[in-house]
């Protein structure tokens, strides 16, 4: 069975800068499911549909073919939708205003779900986003809660679309506004709300580095897979 990693937690926590380092150093590939559903946003916005229109939403839902690419350079992975390059303009403010709302339809996370399943069975990945561990990948093997500070989150987002040149005027207290915002929609929803998962191990970031979160990550994956080793060799 191919290794499965998943790292849930809040907008902001750090899972994605993370999950990418962790897929590198331990040969992963990196699945970000936030980039379906921005996918989807994006198109969603794009055709002048409302977000709250379900039956619209999931239609293109559907039809959205989201794939990943390996950064050059080192650089980050590319994002494609339908063979297009989204990878910036799926970060943009206006999508993450609105991704929560296109996120919590159940059949909208059910067509993506079965895209993100078929990545995962064919290889070892790590995957971050807000229902792996209780929902996408429920079995699999290491499940981390990455979690921070609403006010800590807010600031390295706002440092994050400045540095891109995406922060349009917004200033922390309004991403923070928006993290907030993210954070009822993401735990409220009836569809595979934001939680938990009852085997997760908990990590609180607010006061730790991405290099000391990656490392504590990493410590997990190890082990479980020095266990894993260790049972084989024992019915062998």
């Amino acid at each position: 069975m191919p290794l499965q990693v998943a790292v849930d937690g809040p907008a902001g926590s750090g899972k994605s800068t993370a999950a990418r380092r962790l897929a590198r150093e331990l040969g992963l590939v990196y699945l970000d499911t936030g980039a379906f559903y921005r996918s989807v946003a994006l198109l969603v916005l794009r055709r002048g549909v409302d977000p709250e229109d379900e039956p619209s939403v999931t239609d293109i839902s559907a039809g959205a073919r989201v794939s990943f690419q390996p950064g050059t350079g080192g650089g980050p992975d590319r994002v494609f939708c339908g063979g297009e390059d989204v990878t910036e303009a799926i970060r943009r403010p206006e999508i993450s205003r609105v991704v929560s709302a296109v996120a919590a339809h159940a059949a909208v996370r059910e067509n993506l779900t079965r895209q993100m399943r078929l990545l995962a069975a064919a290889q070892s990945v790590i995957m971050d986003g807000r229902d792996v561990g209780t929902h996408v990948l429920p079995a699999a093997a290491v499940k981390i809660f990455l979690t921070a500070a609403a006010r800590e989150r807010a600031r390295r987002r706002a440092r994050e679309l400045e540095a891109a040149g995406q922060a349009d005027g917004l200033t922390e207290e309004d991403v923070l506004a928006e993290i907030e915002a993210r954070d009822r929609g993401d735990s409220s929803r009836a569809a595979a709300p934001l939680r938990q998962a009852e085997d997760a191990f908990l990590i609180d970031a607010t006061f730790l580095s991405p290099d000391e979160v990656t490392a504590l990550i990493k410590e997990k994956v190890l082990a479980w897979k020095q266990v894993r080793e260790g049972g084989e060799e024992t019915e062998n």
